[in-house]
C-alpha cells in the first residue's frame, strides 16, 4: 500500500479516531506570511527586547521548527516557491522584477497551491500581499485558485502602509489616505508619501481575514494571510519618522531609542498581537482542532528605512540577512498550530522550505501533488512521526542581484557559490557551525564537488533572469 493510501490512518492514528471520522473532512489550512521578519526576531527563537508573548504562545502550544527555510531571500521568488512547490532553479519568478511585472507574474501554466486545493473542494482566499501578477496578468490571485482577494497586488505599492487604494478582487477600494506620489515609477508601481494617515493597511486585512473566517464554517479553506509586518515603511520621510505612527508604537515609547528603532520593534509586536487574535477567533468559532495553522516569514530581517539591526540582533545565532544565502537571510521562524493534533512544546530539526508546504497541503487534503515539483511533505513531522519523515534530497537557492549567488542546503553541509556559476564555493558544517564563521572547503574538496554537482543539476535557464553586475540591485 503506498503511503498517501495510508495518510487517512495516520491522521486518525494521531487523534486517536477512526479513520473513517478523520476522512469525514480534511483540515482547514491557514498560512501566515510575515513580511522581512528574522530567525531571531521572536522570543521563542532568542528575542530579548521585542515582545512576542502571542508568538511564543503559539510555539508553547504547538510546533517550532529549527531549521526551516524560506523559497528566497527576498520578497517576490520566495513567495513564488511558496505557492508553487518548485525551487529558485525551476520556478518562473527568480528575483524582484525592476520595471516590467510580467516579469514577476506566474504563467498560465504554473499550478499554483490555492488551484490544487481548490480542486480539492477547499474555500480559498488571500488577504495582504500578493506580488505574482496584477491585474490582467496570468498570475492575478484569481486565476491562480483564490475564490477573495484583498490587499496588494504590486509590491512596492505595499511599501506605503497608508495607501490610497487596497484591491478587492478586481476592484481598487478607495481609502482616505492621501498620497503624494512619488516622481518615478519603481517596480513598476509609483510610490510615495502619505500626507493624511487615517486608514492602515494592515488593520484592513486583519479585518478582512477575521470575517471571512467567521463566513467559512462549512466548508474545509485554505486562508493565505501575506501581512506586510514588519517590512521597512520605505514611504515613511526622515520628517515623519519611521514608525512614529504604528499602532502600537506605545509600548516602546519611553525607550531611549531613535524613532525607526521604535517602530521596527512596535511593527513586530503588532503582528504578534494580531496572530494572537487570529487564534483565538479560530478557538472562539468552534474551529481550532479543525485547522492548522502555519506561520513564517518571507525572508530574513531587513536594513532598511534607518533602523539599528544591531539593537536587536533579528538574526538571532545566524549570519547574514535579507539578500543573503547565508544562513541569516533564508533560515526562518517557522511554527505549527493544530489543537489536539500537534503535541504541544514539541520542537523539530528537520530541514525543510516553503516549497515543502505543497506536498504538505496535498497530503492534509488528500489530493494528489502536481508532477515535476521540488516538494516533501512534512506531514510525519507535524504529527510526531520523526523516524518516517523523509529528508530532502537537496535544498536549493538562487539570488541574482549584487553579482549574484547560488546555495546547497544537502544534509549537515552548506555551499554557496558567489558569483553564480564561476565563483569559489565556500562550504560550512551547519551541525557544528550554524553561524557559517569557518569555510571548510579546503578539507573537503570531496564535498565541494558535490555540492558543485548539485548546483549545476538544479539551475534551469530562464530568458528573464540573468546574472547582473556586482552593483546591480533590484527593488525590495
Amino acid at each position: 500500500m503506498r503511503r498517501r493510501d495510508l495518510l487517512p490512518t495516520m491522521v486518525a492514528a494521531s487523534l486517536g479516531l477512526k479513520p473513517a471520522a478523520a476522512a469525514a473532512r480534511p483540515p482547514n489550512i491557514v498560512f501566515i506570511l510575515a513580511d522581512d521578519l528574522g530567525y531571531g526576531d521572536l522570543g521563542c527563537y532568542g528575542q530579548n527586547i521585542i515582545r512576542t508573548p502571542r508568538l511564543d504562545r503559539m510555539a508553547a502550544e504547538g510546533l517550532r521548527f529549527t531549521q526551516f527555510y524560506a523559497g528566497a531571500t527576498v520578497c517576490a521568488p520566495s513567495r513564488c516557491v511558496l505557492m508553487t512547490g518548485r525551487h529558485l532553479g525551476h520556478c518562473q519568478v527568480r528575483g524582484n522584477a525592476e520595471d516590467d511585472m510580467l516579469v514577476q507574474s506566474l504563467r498560465e501554466e504554473d499550478v499554483a497551491l490555492a488551484q490544487v486545493l481548490k480542486t480539492a473542494g477547499y474555500s480559498t482566499a488571500l488577504i495582504g500581499k500578493w506580488g505574482l501578477g496584477e491585474t490582467g496578468h496570468p498570475g492575478h490571485p484569481l486565476r491562480k485558485g483564490f475564490d477573495r482577494f484583498f490587499g496588494y497586488l504590486n509590491q512596492v505599492h505595499a511599501h506605503n502602509y497608508w495607501p490610497e487604494f487596497l484591491w478587492r478582487d478586481h476592484e481598487q477600494l478607495r481609502l482616505s489616505n492621501v498620497v503624494e506620489k512619488a516622481p518615478r515609477a519603481y517596480g513598476g508601481f509609483h510610490g510615495g508619501w502619505a500626507k493624511v494617515r487615517k486608514q492602515y493597511s494592515h488593520d484592513l486585512c486583519m479585518q478582512e481575514a477575521l470575517a471571512w473566517l467567521e463566513s467559512q464554517k462549512n466548508n474545509p479553506f485554505f486562508l493565505y494571510l501575506a501581512l506586510t509586518l514588519p517590512h521597512a515603511n520605505n514611504e515613511a520621510t526622515p520628517a515623519i519618522g519611521n514608525g512614529a505612527e504604528i499602532p502600537g508604537y506605545g509600548i516602546y515609547a519611553k525607550e531611549d531609542w531613535p524613532d525607526p528603532d521604535k517602530g521596527q520593534a512596535a511593527m513586530v509586536s503588532y503582528l504578534d498581537r494580531d496572530v494572537g487574535r487570529l487564534l483565538d477567533h479560530l478557538r472562539r468559532l468552534g474551529l481550532a482542532q479543525d485547522t492548522l495553522v502555519l506561520f513564517s516569514s518571507d525572508n530574513g530581517p531587513h536594513m532598511e528605512a534607518g533602523h539599528n539591526p544591531l539593537r536587536f540582533n533579528p538574526s538571532g545565532p545566524l549570519r547574514g540577512m535579507k539578500r543573503d544565502l547565508y544562513e541569516g537571510g533564508i533560515r526562518v521562524p517557522f511554527i505549527a498550530w493544530w489543537p489536539g493534533r500537534i503535541q504541544p512544546g514539541r520542537v523539530s530539526d528537520h530541514a525543510g522550505y516553503f516549497g515543502d508546504v505543497m506536498a504538505t497541503a496535498c497530503d492534509l487534503a488528500r489530493t494528489k501533488t502536481p508532477s515535476g515539483l521540488d516538494s516533501v511533505s512534512f506531514l510525519p513531522a507535524l504529527l510526531g512521526q520523526e523516524k518516517s519523515q523523509r529528508a530532502p534530497e537537496h535544498l536549493y537557492w538562487e539570488f541574482y542581484e549584487g553579482g549574484s549567488a547560488q546555495a546547497v542546503r544537502w544534509g549537515k553541509w552548506k555551499g554557496i557559490r558567489k558569483p553564480m556559476f564561476t565563483g569559489p564555493v565556500e562550504l560550512y558544517d551547519l551541525s557544528l557551525d550554524p553561524g557559517e564563521k569557518y569555510n571548510v572547503a579546503r578539507g573537503h574538496r570531496d564535498v565541494v564537488k558535490q555540492v558543485e554537482a548539485i548546483m549545476a543539476r538544479a539551475h534551469v535557464p530562464h530568458p528573464n533572469w540573468k546574472v547582473a553586475p556586482a552593483s546591480g540591485r533590484r527593488n525590495p
